[in-house]
Protein backbone atom coordinates (compact mmCIF):
# COMPACT_ATOMS: atom_id res chain seq x y z
CA UNK A 1 0.00 0.00 0.00
CA UNK A 2 1.42 3.37 -0.92
CA UNK A 3 2.16 5.87 1.85
CA UNK A 4 -0.45 8.30 0.40
CA UNK A 5 -3.16 5.63 0.31
CA UNK A 6 -2.26 4.51 3.84
CA UNK A 7 -2.57 8.11 5.15
CA UNK A 8 -5.97 8.58 3.45
CA UNK A 9 -7.25 5.33 5.02
CA UNK A 10 -6.08 6.44 8.46
CA UNK A 11 -7.69 9.85 7.94
CA UNK A 12 -11.02 8.24 6.94
CA UNK A 13 -10.85 5.99 9.99
CA UNK A 14 -10.19 8.98 12.26
CA UNK A 15 -13.11 10.90 10.74
CA UNK A 16 -15.38 7.88 11.22
CA UNK A 17 -14.34 7.55 14.88
CA UNK A 18 -14.95 11.26 15.52
CA UNK A 19 -18.35 11.10 13.78
CA UNK A 20 -19.39 8.01 15.73
CA UNK A 21 -18.30 9.64 18.99
CA UNK A 22 -20.30 12.76 18.17
CA UNK A 23 -23.41 10.70 17.42
CA UNK A 24 -23.08 8.69 20.62
CA UNK A 25 -22.38 11.77 22.72
CA UNK A 26 -25.41 13.53 21.26
CA UNK A 27 -27.64 10.66 22.37
CA UNK A 28 -26.23 10.26 25.85
CA UNK A 29 -27.21 12.06 29.02
CA UNK A 30 -25.55 15.36 29.82
CA UNK A 31 -23.53 15.76 33.02
CA UNK A 32 -26.41 17.88 34.36
CA UNK A 33 -28.84 15.03 33.80
CA UNK A 34 -26.39 12.70 35.54
CA UNK A 35 -26.31 14.90 38.67
CA UNK A 36 -30.09 14.96 38.91
CA UNK A 37 -30.40 11.24 38.08
CA UNK A 38 -27.77 10.32 40.68
CA UNK A 39 -29.79 12.22 43.29
CA UNK A 40 -33.16 10.80 42.20
CA UNK A 41 -34.34 14.18 40.90
CA UNK A 42 -34.26 13.66 37.14
CA UNK A 43 -37.43 14.60 35.28
CA UNK A 44 -38.60 16.97 38.04
CA UNK A 45 -39.34 20.66 37.54
CA UNK A 46 -37.54 23.24 39.64
CA UNK A 47 -40.62 23.62 41.84
CA UNK A 48 -40.87 19.87 42.35
CA UNK A 49 -37.19 19.66 43.34
CA UNK A 50 -37.59 22.50 45.86
CA UNK A 51 -40.71 20.97 47.40
CA UNK A 52 -39.28 17.44 47.53
CA UNK A 53 -36.05 18.55 49.21
CA UNK A 54 -37.54 21.13 51.59
CA UNK A 55 -40.14 18.64 52.85
CA UNK A 56 -37.70 15.72 53.02
CA UNK A 57 -37.59 13.97 56.39
CA UNK A 58 -33.88 13.18 55.96
CA UNK A 59 -31.61 14.65 58.66
CA UNK A 60 -29.62 17.71 57.66
CA UNK A 61 -27.02 18.14 56.33
CA UNK A 62 -27.70 16.07 53.23
CA UNK A 63 -24.73 14.65 51.29
CA UNK A 64 -25.19 17.04 48.34
CA UNK A 65 -25.86 20.74 47.79
CA UNK A 66 -29.11 22.42 46.81
CA UNK A 67 -30.09 26.05 47.20
CA UNK A 68 -33.07 28.12 46.11
CA UNK A 69 -32.36 31.32 44.18
CA UNK A 70 -34.96 33.79 42.95
CA UNK A 71 -35.25 32.12 39.53
CA UNK A 72 -33.56 28.72 39.85
CA UNK A 73 -32.60 25.92 42.18
CA UNK A 74 -28.93 24.89 42.14
CA UNK A 75 -28.24 21.21 42.77
CA UNK A 76 -24.76 19.73 43.03
CA UNK A 77 -22.87 16.64 44.08
CA UNK A 78 -19.62 18.31 45.11
CA UNK A 79 -17.99 18.20 41.69
CA UNK A 80 -20.86 19.06 39.35
CA UNK A 81 -23.70 21.55 39.71
CA UNK A 82 -26.83 22.12 37.66
CA UNK A 83 -29.24 25.06 37.65
CA UNK A 84 -32.88 24.08 37.20
CA UNK A 85 -35.15 27.04 36.36
CA UNK A 86 -38.13 27.94 38.51
CA UNK A 87 -41.47 28.93 37.05
CA UNK A 88 -41.54 32.58 36.06
CA UNK A 89 -43.75 34.79 38.21
CA UNK A 90 -43.27 32.62 41.32
CA UNK A 91 -40.86 33.25 44.22
CA UNK A 92 -40.13 30.66 46.92
CA UNK A 93 -39.85 31.89 50.50
CA UNK A 94 -38.83 29.37 53.16
CA UNK A 95 -39.37 30.46 56.76
CA UNK A 96 -37.89 29.02 59.96
CA UNK A 97 -39.75 30.50 62.93
CA UNK A 98 -37.85 30.17 66.18
CA UNK A 99 -38.16 30.71 69.92
CA UNK A 100 -34.54 30.51 71.15
CA UNK A 101 -32.13 29.59 68.34
CA UNK A 102 -31.74 30.66 64.73
CA UNK A 103 -29.05 31.02 62.07
CA UNK A 104 -28.19 33.60 59.41
CA UNK A 105 -29.50 32.74 55.98
CA UNK A 106 -30.14 34.56 52.72
CA UNK A 107 -30.47 31.89 50.01
CA UNK A 108 -32.26 28.87 51.44
CA UNK A 109 -30.12 25.74 51.44
CA UNK A 110 -32.38 22.76 50.97
CA UNK A 111 -29.52 20.47 52.01
CA UNK A 112 -28.08 22.15 55.11
CA UNK A 113 -30.48 24.69 56.66
CA UNK A 114 -31.93 23.43 59.93
CA UNK A 115 -34.46 25.43 61.94
CA UNK A 116 -35.27 25.10 65.63
CA UNK A 117 -38.95 24.10 65.49
CA UNK A 118 -39.07 20.63 63.96
CA UNK A 119 -42.46 19.27 62.89
CA UNK A 120 -44.30 21.80 65.05
CA UNK A 121 -47.82 23.11 64.31
CA UNK A 122 -47.93 26.82 63.36
CA UNK A 123 -50.45 29.28 61.95
CA UNK A 124 -49.17 31.35 59.02
CA UNK A 125 -50.50 34.58 57.51
CA UNK A 126 -48.68 36.20 54.63
CA UNK A 127 -50.09 39.52 53.49
CA UNK A 128 -49.02 41.75 50.61
CA UNK A 129 -48.47 45.47 51.28
CA UNK A 130 -51.77 46.25 49.51
CA UNK A 131 -53.62 44.11 52.08
CA UNK A 132 -54.13 41.04 49.88
CA UNK A 133 -53.94 37.87 51.97
CA UNK A 134 -51.62 35.45 50.16
CA UNK A 135 -51.47 32.70 52.80
CA UNK A 136 -53.80 31.97 55.72
CA UNK A 137 -53.27 28.43 56.93
CA UNK A 138 -52.43 26.15 59.79
CA UNK A 139 -49.52 23.91 58.89
CA UNK A 140 -46.63 21.98 60.39
CA UNK A 141 -42.98 22.90 60.05
CA UNK A 142 -40.95 20.38 58.07
CA UNK A 143 -38.27 18.10 59.53
CA UNK A 144 -35.78 20.86 58.71
CA UNK A 145 -37.74 23.38 60.83
CA UNK A 146 -38.98 25.43 57.87
CA UNK A 147 -42.26 26.06 56.07
CA UNK A 148 -42.15 27.20 52.46
CA UNK A 149 -44.53 29.08 50.22
CA UNK A 150 -44.66 30.04 46.54
CA UNK A 151 -45.50 33.74 46.39
CA UNK A 152 -45.94 36.13 43.46
CA UNK A 153 -42.80 37.90 42.24
CA UNK A 154 -42.38 41.63 42.70
CA UNK A 155 -44.25 42.23 45.94
CA UNK A 156 -43.57 43.11 49.54
CA UNK A 157 -45.55 42.53 52.68
CA UNK A 158 -45.49 40.82 56.07
CA UNK A 159 -45.21 37.27 57.34
CA UNK A 160 -46.92 36.52 60.63
CA UNK A 161 -46.57 33.17 62.38
CA UNK A 162 -48.08 32.09 65.68
CA UNK A 163 -47.93 29.00 67.83
CA UNK A 164 -50.24 29.01 70.83
CA UNK A 165 -49.65 32.24 72.77
CA UNK A 166 -46.41 32.98 70.89
CA UNK A 167 -46.19 34.96 67.70
CA UNK A 168 -44.02 37.14 65.52
CA UNK A 169 -44.06 39.23 62.35
CA UNK A 170 -41.36 40.12 59.82
CA UNK A 171 -41.38 41.99 56.51
CA UNK A 172 -40.59 40.23 53.22
CA UNK A 173 -40.01 41.08 49.58
CA UNK A 174 -40.04 38.97 46.42
CA UNK A 175 -38.25 41.45 44.18
CA UNK A 176 -34.99 40.82 42.34
CA UNK A 177 -32.23 40.01 44.84
CA UNK A 178 -34.62 39.25 47.71
CA UNK A 179 -33.82 36.45 50.16
CA UNK A 180 -35.42 33.04 49.77
CA UNK A 181 -34.66 32.20 53.41
CA UNK A 182 -36.30 33.91 56.40
CA UNK A 183 -34.77 33.01 59.76
CA UNK A 184 -35.55 36.25 61.64
CA UNK A 185 -39.10 35.51 62.75
CA UNK A 186 -38.95 34.97 66.50
CA UNK A 187 -41.99 33.67 68.31
CA UNK A 188 -42.26 35.63 71.58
Amino acid sequence: MSEDLHMRSRLRLAVAVVAATAVLTGCSATPDDDVLADLGLDGLTGQEIVERLDTSTDSRPLDFTASVREDEVLVGDGSREVAVPLEEGQFYVSIAPYVDTTHECYLHSLATCQGELIEEPVDVWITAADGEVLVDESTTTYANGFVGFWLPEGIEGTIEISQGDLGGTVPFTTTEGSPTCVTTLQLA
